[in-house]
């Protein structure tokens, strides 16, 4: 029997957000090896969606979140309380998690219902569905390290069923406490796209996707960098399992086909992805 090939879909407002490489801008520039790391790096982002109070109490996975999804949406030219929306990451809050566990061990009483609400994975698009009065779907997706595969799976199936463009949203942070000795997550990032089922005159790519029946390049892990900056990345946390189809995305219009990108989804299969350039 065979599979239908999935639809080309379409990539609008790539998003990105590190300390070091703090908007797609720079991102762009540094995958292209036409900018560098920035020196010194970023403070945290400060998202403009939340009011200012909230802002404050916002713990890092939320202000990573909101950034580069108001970033991404910007960029598409859409209305974020329209586009349902898909938010991943791994970990999610780790240092919450750190901080939970060590208060229930020494004094349980001091425990802040605010810091526990904030734990849970789904805080980021909580967050983003309030501020942007978003009644669209919205999902939470976490599959450890092949959390962002998932996720561009999750939001590609969706875009395709419902004929609708979806935004896609990825964010880890560091390890803290005795969880350093459990995973290595070493620092903040944060991904976005919205993946829209037609063309339009935002779009950046054609995208065209398929399952696979083998992880990444071939030994189950996704394509290596090129560009030094991405290779700083490499490792920096989950979420850098998106550094792939970000550098594709930046060196795109640099001549000759792209080549295809694999993105793992468990040990025997990957999410395989092709990045078209748009022609006039």
């Amino acid at each position: 029997m065979s599979v239908p090939t999935p639809p080309t879909l379409y990539i609008e407002g790539p998003a990105f957000w590190t300390p070091t490489l703090p908007g797609w801008d720079a991102a762009r520039a540094a995958f292209r090896g036409e900018g560098g790391l920035a020196d010194p790096p970023a403070k945290r982002p400060s998202p403009q969606v939340l009011a200012p109070a909230e802002r404050r109490r916002a713990p890092d996975t939320v202000a990573l979140a909101l950034e580069v999804a108001a970033a991404s949406m910007a960029g598409s030219g859409r209305n974020a309380a329209d586009v349902p929306c898909v938010f991943v990451s791994a970990h999610g809050d780790l240092s919450i998690n750190d901080y939970m566990c060590s208060t229930l061990a020494t004094d349980p009483t001091v425990l802040s219902p605010t810091r526990f609400h904030n734990s849970v994975h789904n805080a980021a698009v909580g967050y983003w569905t309030i501020g942007t009065g978003c009644m669209a779907a919205s999902n939470s997706v976490s599959a450890y390290e092949n959390s962002f595969a998932a996720g561009l799976l999750e939001a590609a199936v969706q875009c395709a069923a419902d004929q609708s463009p979806v935004l896609l949203v990825g964010y880890d942070t560091p390890t803290v406490g005795p969880l350093t000795s459990v995973t290595d997550s070493q620092g903040l990032l944060a991904v976005a796209l919205v993946i829209a089922p037609e063309r339009t005159a935002r779009s950046v790519a054609a995208l065209d996707w398929s399952m696979d029946d083998g992880g990444g390049d071939g030994d189950g892990n996704p394509p290596a960098p090129l560009s030094e900056a991405a290779k700083t990345l490499a490792h920096i946390n989950p979420m850098a399992h998106a550094l792939g189809l970000f550098e594709a995305l930046a060196r795109l219009d640099e001549g000759g086909p792209p080549a295809p990108i694999g993105l793992p989804l468990s040990a025997t299969l990957s999410l395989r992805l092709q990045l078209r350039p748009i022609r006039d």
